[in-house]
């Protein structure tokens, strides 16, 4: 599970990684973690520093990204790369690789969104902060950090992938199956799952 904390939305505007948090999951528990925040010389707007509390202080005395990154890409490895709205923090991910001719290697990309919306359907938000809420999952410290954000993330994944477990009698869910069920329409999950079972 991968979370980035950035200076805007998109790579393609100039937004660049303030921190990022990266946490592996494996057998339903956290396991490992890599944690930064990152200097990519880039200027952090007043209104980010109110949403995350990351000052252009604390980035300026962070390790620069060409120390960070490849470190990140060794820690994410081949494994399956999982975030809340995962499209956004692949796209600076392998932004910030290709700035230093470096390939990012995950094999598959799981959506905690998308997996809320089939898993849990029927909730106002999946927004993390308000999908974590909902289902009693509780930030250990302040959100729009990215190592909270990421804990918060990852247990929502376990929650996910055990609701899936419990619901279709399957002691363990591969990743490849739940980036299956990303890719599916929420009417057509049941019989995915049902398929995967015989």
């Amino acid at each position: 599970m991968i979370d980035f904390e950035t200076t805007g939305m998109s790579p393609n505007e100039g937004a660049r990684v303030t921190e990022v948090a990266a946490l592996r999951i494996v057998g339903g528990e956290i396991t490992e973690r890599y944690v930064s925040l990152i200097n990519c010389g880039a200027y952090v707007p007043y209104f980010i520093t109110q949403l995350t509390g990351i000052t252009q202080k604390m980035v300026d005395r962070a390790p620069p990204s060409k120390e960070v990154i490849p470190q990140l890409l060794d820690f994410i490895g081949s494994d399956a790369l999982a975030a809340h709205n995962a499209s956004f923090d692949e796209k600076f991910l392998l932004a910030e690789a290709e700035r230093l001719d470096l390939e990012a290697r995950h094999q598959a990309l799981i959506c905690s969104v998308k997996l809320a919306r089939r898993i849990f359907p029927g909730y106002s938000s999946y927004s993390l902060g308000n999908i974590s809420r909902d289902l009693g999952i509780r930030f250990k410290s302040a959100a729009h950090r990215a190592e909270a954000d990421a804990e918060v993330a990852s247990h929502l994944l376990i929650r996910t992938a055990r609701q899936i477990g419990e619901r279709y009698g399957l002691h363990s869910i591969p990743p490849e199956l739940l980036e299956k069920i990303n890719k599916t329409t929420a009417a057509k999950v049941d019989a995915l799952l049902q398929k995967h079972l015989k």
